[in-house]
Parts: C-alpha cells; structure tokens; sequence
C-alpha cells in the first residue's frame, strides 16, 4: 500500500498545472493567484498590493509566496516591486508618499522588520532594526514610526535551551507585546509601554496619543476575550482605559479631527461575532451601554470600516452570502447602501478622498485589486492574474435560500454539477465552514481545504450553508447557538440537504460531508450521530469529544463566554451528549480524518479519540492522517496538495458505490489501495 501512495503522489506531484484539461483540478489549483492587502498611496496616483503566490513544488516546501507590487493608476500600469521567494505583510506608504513600506523578514536583519522602498526603485531600505521584530506598525509622522514588538526572554531560558534542556512552563513563558517608537533619523527607539499587551493600536491625527486594544496577559484566549479599549500618551506612557467593552474587540480608528474614536465589537460578552459598530467621543465618560449600536437589529455583521469625514463612517458588513458597503452619517437612523448585495465579495477595504480599494472576488475568478469612486459610483476592476482561467469551464454557482424546520429562512451558497442535466440526480458534497462564527460568501469558494469547483469537475452538488450561529445575519441569528451546540445549528444543515433531496438535485444515497475545525465537529457529529443521512464524511482538525476539548484547547474562556456558558462540570452529561464520540459505536459512515500534530486550538487528541472510537466500535472504513509541524490547517504547500487529492479520493470512493449507504466494511474491498 505504501508502494502505491507514494506512485500516486508523484503523479499529482509531476502533472502539469493550468491548460492540462478545461476543468479545474488539484493541480492547477495550486496556480492559482490572489490579491491580498491593498494600500492607497496619499496622492491617489498609486495602490500598493500583495499577491498571494503558490509555492512552487520544486521548491523546499513551506508556505505560499506573497509578492509586493505597485498599480499606477494614471497610466494603467502594474510595477512589480519585491517579487520571488519573499513574503511581504503590512503593506502601506510613508506620509510623503514617496515610498511604499512594508513588513518582511531579509537576510541583512534579524526577525521582520518595517522597509521601505522609493517609487523610484532601487533596493529596500530598513526602517526598523529592533531584536524582537515588528508585529504591527504604523507611522507618527515623516521620521517616527510606533510599532508593535514582544519583550525580551529571560536569557536564562535561552541559557538552559543551548545546554540541551529543552523544557518549556506551559503558558508562564509568555512576554509582553510592547508598544515601541522608532526616530528613523536618529536611529534610536523608546519603550512606550510596559506591563500590559498590546494587540492593536492606531496613532491620533496630532500624533500625541494611541488608541490601544490592550490585555492583562500575552495569551490566545486575551486576544480574543480580554482585550479593552484603553489611551496611551506617547511622550509619558501614561495609560488609561477608556471603554470597557465587553468581550471580542476588533479594529479601531480616529475621526480625522481626533475627537472620536469608530471601533468594531461584539454586542455583548457572550457574542461570539465581532460584527457590531459604536463611536465613542475621546474625551467623555460615557460606558458601553451609553453608546450606539450603528447596526443594532440589523441581519448583518461588519467586517471593516473606515471614516468618510468626522460625521460619516463607510462599513463593509457581511449580509447573508454577500458583501455590502454602506454610508452611515453618525446623525443618522438609517444607513445607505454604496456596494449592493452580489456584486463583488471583499473583505477589508481602505478609503482615501472618495476612492476605496480592496482585493475584491467573485464565483469566477479568486481576488484581485478592485477600486470604487464614491463620486461616480464606479466600480473597477483593474488586475487579472489568472487569465488561464477563462479557458477553464466553472459549475454554476448561486446563492441557495430554504426554510429550516421551524420556518426561519437559511442562506447558503450552491454550486452545480460541471455538466448538470435538468432532472438528473447527483452525489452531493456538503461543506460546512468553521467556527461557527463566520459565513460563506457567493464568491470564489475553491481552496485547498474548500472543494468548490474541484468537486463540481468531477460531477458532484456542492452546498455550502451559513447555518444558524454563522456570522452575517445579525446578533439574534448568531446567538441561535449559544449553549446549544449541534442543536438548532446541525438542522439547518440537514434541512437544507433534505431540500436538496426533495428538489430532485441529490441523491439521497449519495450524499458526504466535510469541513474543518467547527465543520470537522459537525462532520464527526453527521458521521456518528446521524450515520444514516450520510455515506461519507472528512473531518479535519475537528473536534470529537467536547468534554476533553474543552480543557485542551488554547481558547477555554472563549468557548465557555460565548459558546456553552457553563462548565463542564457543571453539566457533563449534556457536555457529552453534544460529542461525536458517544455514537461512535453506531456508525456506518467511512470517515476519514486528517489533523495537524502541532494543532493548539483543536489538540490531535481529538482526532486520536475519533479514529479509536471509531476504529474499535463503529462498522465503516476510518483513517487517520497526521500532518507533521502543521497547526490548526495547513500550510505548507506539499500538506495542502495532499489535502486536496486525498479528500476528493475519499468522496470519489465511497459516494460512488453501488447503494454505498447499504454497504458493510468487507464490501469495501479496494478502499485501502491509495
């Protein structure tokens, strides 16, 4: 068996890429190129971006590439600017606007550092050369740079490390992220901050002051619970919180006069979603309660805004399956709506002067540099860096609404069968997305980790819902899940699969699942709990006993404010009862699950205890991958490849058999072949 797996990898590993056939596969898959962060220079001649490049599989594998280039809007120019093997984050431009800046780690300096490099070319220019690196960074003014950069280690531990003693203090380790300014005449850098982590921060318009989202501690579960508002003085260092916004935090930023401060949160501790939009004046004493909720009962969740003018902020939300930017004047009931629903699905944006930018997709083509001009409302699309794309033949894909059981209308994205017949059945492939705090948009839905048209090549449905506790319909349609984990949620899945069935599309014997992390939990759960619905399943990086994840994963306090709401000993039993594990005896669904062994977030413990349970007591086909060093998904280029190859096998396999729900693990000669 093992001669025959690594026959196969060669194979994929050796076939050619775009132009093979005019249908998308594994292969040319990894072609594929995307536009990622996009800046807007302080002239508006210029967009600086980054573009997600594969790495190619001759080289030492690892992450993909992320090249830096510049869009010259008055001639209708791309420049290429840092292009090959590095990987670029943190695109922007100096005041000036002289030169784009940028994060990158280059042989000359230790860890990533902020460069600079002249519109006019030549080489990269260091602006910071701190030990720690930089995280994060934004600049004061022409000659002064804030930036974002963990403490020093103990030298003691690094002591102790190059004697051999390789022990960590799980979770006591931990350093500050300290808040930094870098005077890059004089070469010299000041601690600003001291004590407390800095996650996120933005710099006042007069340069005295930043708005920090700080927490107690340098943890995971800080990030995402405990981060509060608080106002750092630059010169003094002196620190004050400022709103205690309950749980999740998410972007900040000043009105151009400074005096008030736009902010991204949840509505309340345990809103899992950080979809909700508030202002607060600087200088008032007002709580979080006092503040206005821009979108308070609206079925959407906001993924970014900026400021228009000091009255008027623009806000991109996700509203069901589409993207919508809007205007919303602070003096204002209602909102109005710039972007309509269907046109193009981004996520960030930035605004400068009437002109927004944003790496923008859609079902045709993955991202790349969009502009909108408020003025005229035009919208732009100015890169194609997949033209081969054209050549390949996509599978129809729409936006899918259906009544769940009680009524509640669900939306979800479909994409059709490459050469769909009217009136004819197919295998369906469910995808289910994760958290459950996100949504699946009516965009491009084709990953290494995603099937999307790979799996409608080879003639299968595939439906992808925003089931109840996604992000995108507001906070009431999120909290639908909140300690009721695999409840109303998991039947919004199955309605719309029954749906599906009762349209004539799915073959009600042929139908799989699969998703990762929160979609790996609902694929464990389809494959134990509800054997009977499905004849195949993908777990990845899921979770199969919540009593065991609960005190293994990084993010504990996250789960319990805004998924369960009590302990597991306080109520093991209903803990338990939502664990794909304690059915693991009655499955008859071949499940294949795959897992990172360095996953912090879901511990591989969890695919252990699924593959065991399942191996000794269910009567189905199970196999377990470990991918080595990889965290909670993968990243390195060779895992993704195998991913892909060895998902779509699997579904191959098992949702084509003849009655493959009727069949017994001995009736499954061949499966172990590849």
């Amino acid at each position: 068996m093992k001669k025959l797996t690594l026959i196969l990898t060669l194979i994929w590993f050796s076939a050619s890429g775009a132009g093979a056939n005019d249908i998308l596969t594994p292969q040319n898959l990894f072609d594929l190129q995307n536009v990622v962060e996009v800046a807007i220079s302080p002239d508006q001649n210029h967009i600086a971006f980054t573009l997600n490049v594969p790495r190619p599989f001759d080289h030492t594998a690892g992450p993909d590439y992320r090249e830096l280039y510049i869009y010259d809007l008055t001639a209708d120019e791309i420049i290429p600017f840092m292009t090959g093997t590095r990987r670029v984050f943190g695109v922007g431009w100096t005041p000036s606007g002289d030169a784009v800046t940028f994060r990158t780690n280059l042989p000359d300096l230790p860890g990533t550092q902020v460069y600079a490099l002249s519109l006019r070319g030549g080489e990269p220019k260091a602006l910071t050369n701190h030990p720690g690196g930089v995280i994060s960074y934004e600049f004061i003014d022409d000659n002064q740079i804030a930036f974002v950069s963990p403490g020093q280690q103990d030298p003691t531990r690094n002591q102790l490390r190059s004697k051999g003693f390789q022990i960590e203090v799980f979770e006591e380790e931990w350093v500050h992220r300290n808040l930094y300014i870098h005077n890059i005449a004089e070469r010299t850098t000041r601690q600003v901050t001291d004590g407390v982590t800095i996650f996120d921060f933005v710099i006042s318009p007069d340069g005295r002051y930043a708005a920090a989202a700080i927490a107690p501690q340098n943890l995971v579960d800080d990030s995402y619970m405990f981060k509060r508002i608080h106002l750092v003085n630059l010169q003094t260092g002196n620190i004050r919180m400022i709103m205690d916004n309950p749980g999740k935090l998410g972007n900040l930023a000043f009105s151009p006069d400074g005096s008030k401060l736009a902010f991204r949160s949840a509505s309340k501790l345990e809103d899992s979603v950080v979809g909700s939009l508030f202002v607060m004046d600087i200088d008032t004493e007002a709580t979080f309660k006092d503040l206005r909720n821009y979108v308070q009962d609206m079925e959407l969740s906001v993924i970014d805004f900026a400021w228009k003018d000091n009255n008027t902020l623009l806000y991109a939300a996700e509203e069901g399956v589409d993207i919508v930017l809007s205007e919303q004047r602070l003096d204002a009931s209602n909102r109005t709506i710039i972007i309509e629903p269907e046109r193009v699905v981004f996520g960030g944006f930035t605004y400068l002067n009437g002109m927004v930018a944003f790496a923008g997709n859609t079902w045709e083509h993955p991202g790349e540099l969009y502009t909108f001009n408020l003025d005229n409302q035009l919208l732009l699309r100015h890169t194609d860096h997949n033209p081969w794309l054209s050549d390949i033949r996509l599978g129809k894909q729409r936006k899918l609404v259906y009544n769940a059981r009680d009524g509640k209308d669900i939306q979800g994205v479909l994409i059709y069968p490459l050469d769909y017949k009217e009136g004819q059945s197919y295998p369906l492939i469910t995808w289910i997305h994760g958290g459950p705090e996100a949504a699946v948009q009516n965009g491009w839905a084709t990953f290494y980790n995603r099937w999307g048209q790979m799996a409608a090549a080879r003639g299968y449905f595939v439906f992808m819902p925003n089931y109840r506790a996604s992000s995108g319909r507001g906070v009431e349609f999120t909290m639908a899940g909140y300690g009721d984990l695999v409840g109303v949620e998991y039947d919004d899945v199955l309605d719309g699969i029954d749906h599906l069935i009762e349209t004539g599309y799915v073959d009600i014997d042929r139908v799989g699942i699969g998703g990762g992390s929160y979609g790996g939990y609902f694929s464990a759960w389809s494959a134990t709990r509800h054997t009977e619905r499905f004849a195949a399943a993908v777990m990845f990086v899921g979770i199969s006993n919540q009593l065991s994840k609960r005190h293994t994963t990084d993010i504990p306090w996250e789960d319990y404010y805004v998924h369960w709401g009590y302990w597991n000993h306080e109520n093991w039993q209903d803990v338990y009862s939502r664990s794909p594990v304690k059915y693991a005896h009655q499955s008859l669904t071949p499940t294949l699950i795959l897992h990172g062994d360095a996953d912090p977030r879901v511990h591989p413990q969890q695919s252990l205890e699924m593959y065991r349970a399942l191996q000794m007591h269910g009567s189905a086909p199970v196999r377990l991958i470990w991918y080595e060093n990889e965290g909670h998904g993968n990243a390195r280029n060779v895992h993704r490849l195998d991913y892909t190859v060895r998902t779509l096998e699997w579904f191959d396999y098992f949702l084509n058999l003849e009655n493959p729900r009727d069949q017994m693990p001995e009736k499954y000669p061949n499966y172990k072949v590849w």
